[in-house]
């Protein structure tokens, strides 16, 4: 399940690839984004041709370095607030000079990636991201992630851009969930939507069933969107009965609603397995037990004893 979830994740990517570029609309600010290192900006100066049209990017300190003027503090300012000080410089020069400022590219600001992923917690967005290449930028999905992504946006970014989205009673955010598996079969590509700075992408731990005891592999499985598993199909995924397993005395363990015991439901495996009886749905957080038979273990042991016994004296002879 681990690694089909991990393939599944690498032709997301491959997917999301094809999606085309962000448009100029895509990289329009709000009025009070605050500039940062490594962000990009042209300014426009009229009658100052050393300046004016060339791409300026801010360094790591927060500054930039212009002819005529020298070094100018850029980080932690407004598009609004830096025009304003270049404008005063330079009156040293212009009787009335005429700044304008844009951004080409938005490479400072960060991002909250939160919950089933392998780096969890605050990014760099470093230029334009989609959904599924910000997921990449946290190492990917852990593999007990849930089917759905949660993502809350300021509303100055604008609205999220999915037909789910809405705001929050707030009316400071926009709110939206989309499927992961959608994207993944490749069924609704546009839902890989371009992330904005400040966005907060949550990606929320799947609905388990368990499997215990006697099989090869126990553990927990991840439910998908919708998707219910039965009794047989659980033990196939945990790669089937271990020689000791007592199959026709399993159960499933289910958590009773307002308490924390859970009732057992007993289910005969091995009748299952005959094809003679009804497969059995599992539940969210469902555990399948299968016992051992004592006196299974205790006959193969025997048995494993009587050989090693027999080898050894066969070995001596020789």
């Amino acid at each position: 399940m681990k690694h089909l979830q991990h393939c599944m994740f690498l032709c997301v990517l491959g997917v999301s690839a094809l999606i085309s570029p962000a448009s100029g609309a895509d990289r329009e600010a709000p009025a009070n984004y605050v500039l940062g290192p490594d962000d990009q900006i042209t300014i426009q100066i009229p009658d100052a041709e050393e300046i004016s049209g060339k791409a300026i990017r801010i360094d790591m300190r927060g500054n930039i370095s212009l002819p005529m003027i020298g070094r100018v503090q850029a980080g932690g300012r407004t598009v609004e607030d830096l025009e304003l000080e270049i404008q005063n410089r330079m009156k040293k020069y212009l009787l009335r000079p005429e700044v304008s400022i844009a951004i080409t590219e938005f490479r400072s600001q960060p991002i909250s990636i939160l919950g089933a992923v392998q780096n969890p917690g605050v990014h760099q967005l470093q230029g334009r991201k989609n959904l599924f290449g910000v997921l990449s930028l946290a190492g990917g999905l852990r593999h007990d992630a849930g089917y759905r992504v949660r993502i809350t946006r300021k509303l100055e970014w604008g609205r999220i851009p999915l037909q789910n989205a809405t705001d929050d009673p707030t009316g400071q955010f926009s709110v939206a969930s989309l499927s992961i598996k959608s994207i993944m079969d490749a069924s609704n590509p546009t839902e890989n939507i371009a992330i904005k700075p400040e966005d907060v992408i949550s990606v929320p731990t799947g609905d388990l069933i368990y499997v215990i005891g006697a099989v090869h592999k126990s553990g927990g499985f991840v439910l998908g969107e919708n998707e219910t598993l039965s009794a047989l199909q659980v033990l196939a995924l945990a790669e089937g009965l271990d020689r000791f397993a007592s199959p026709q005395t399993a159960k499933i363990m289910r958590a009773a609603a307002g308490s924390s015991e859970r009732t057992e439901i007993p289910v005969d495996i091995k009748l299952l397995m005959s094809g003679k009886g009804q497969d059995v749905p599992l539940k969210a957080e469902d555990i399948l037990f299968i016992p051992t038979s004592a006196k299974k273990a205790a006959a193969v042991r025997g048995l494993e004893s009587a050989l090693q016994i027999g080898t050894g004296i066969a070995i001596y002879r020789r």
